[in-house]
């Protein structure tokens, strides 16, 4: 088959010709119908300090936001049949430890990631255990169930309590409008906040215009207003600052931004990863203001899947996730797919099985 391949240690990945992968008894194979491309598979492109550290395999098979069709099944599968609409939850657990038998699988302690730690979704076929094969829809589009397991995070971020009264008619920022940002602020809408507000990019129209067009109420320039985004909020909720801020940029000022605008009592929730370290003054930032907060690290298993299937039966809110795919490419064509992500001209690009 084809694939897309990290073949070495260094910048790029080519297209090469390997083998379909076997499955075990426990398994499925999949036949790729729509892959979408991650921030992760971006740094894995460019082969940065995090990729260098992280990846241990090479070469590797990347990509792990996809949906396909089923086309084998080992012997032992027993809910997934051939034929079968599937998207990857990526998060490949064992099942035994501490947090898998107390209900926090999402964190196992030997947890392996689909397209880091073992081959992953940009090719024509892709191996995964059935637990990790998501039964869709055989209507839903292909696209957007390839960005379902993006959009568990951003399930996450905003609903880690699993309760809607945390975010309907309450005040919410979100700080950061990649992907996962923009989902949150159509999430947030769809659950009825209040008011919400947005941070992105200056130079990143494309998704300033998206954050607009998912509900943000106020979007707010990050270059431009830089160190005033905290003492815009404040005056737009007379003084009283955000119940709930979500930190999905990465960026040190953006943290120290959510915590200046955290009403006493709010929550933060912290999806963006940064480089290094940071510093926040824990005094001031949280612990006087009795802050909640939330490290979020990809989606529980399996409540957010569930939560998300309810939200895409909304066509409303199935259609504005879906605009956040402003691209479709053929798989051959994935490096144009990471150039228009890092040239700030597309929000979500999915590749398709063109070879």
């Amino acid at each position: 088959m084809y694939a897309i391949v990290k073949t070495r240690r260094a910048p790029g990945a080519k297209i090469s010709t390997v083998t379909i992968p076997t499955i075990d008894r426990r398994d499925v194979l999949v036949k790729v119908k729509a892959a979408s491309i991650c921030g992760t598979d971006v740094h894995i492109w460019a082969w940065n300090k995090w990729a260098q550290e992280r990846l241990k395999n090479i070469p590797l098979i990347f990509g792990h936001e996809f949906c396909g069709e089923v086309v084998d099944v080992g012997a032992d599968v027993t809910h997934i049949k051939m034929g079968d609409s599937v998207s990857g939850e990526t998060h490949i657990v064992d099942g035994v430890c501490y947090q898998c038998q107390t209900d926090r699988m999402h964190v196992c302690q030997h947890l392996e990631i689909l397209g880091v730690d073992r081959d992953g979704a940009f090719a024509e076929y892709v191996a995964l255990p059935e637990r990790n094969a998501w039964k869709n829809d055989p209507d839903l589009d292909p696209g957007i169930a390839s960005i379902q397991e993006p959009l568990g995070n951003a399930v996450q971020t905003v609903l880690p309590k699993d309760n809607v009264a945390d975010i309907a008619g309450k005040k919410v920022a979100v700080l950061g409008c990649g992907p996962i940002g923009l989902m949150a602020i159509a999430l947030l809408k769809t659950l009825g906040a209040s008011q919400i507000f947005a941070t992105a990019g200056g130079s990143n129209k494309v998704r300033l215009e998206l954050a607009t067009k998912m509900g943000a109420d106020k979007v707010l320039n990050a270059r431009e207003e830089g160190e005033n985004i905290h003492k815009i909020i404040l005056d737009e909720t007379d003084g009283e600052g955000v119940d709930v801020a979500l930190e999905m940029s990465g960026a040190p000022q953006a943290l120290q931004q959510a915590f200046k605008i955290l009403t006493p009592g709010g929550r933060v929730s912290l999806l963006g990863l940064f480089d290094k370290p940071v510093k926040l003054d824990f005094n001031n930032a949280i612990i006087f203001k009795a802050a909640h907060i939330y490290g979020i690290s990809g989606r529980r298993m399996f409540q957010t899947w569930h939560q998300i299937k309810g939200l895409l039966s909304n066509p409303e809110f199935r259609n504005k996730v879906g605009s956040i795919i402003t691209h479709k490419l053929a798989m051959r064509d994935f490096e144009e797919g990471i150039d228009l992500i890092n040239s700030k001209k597309a929000a979500k690009v999915v590749l398709e099985p063109e070879w």
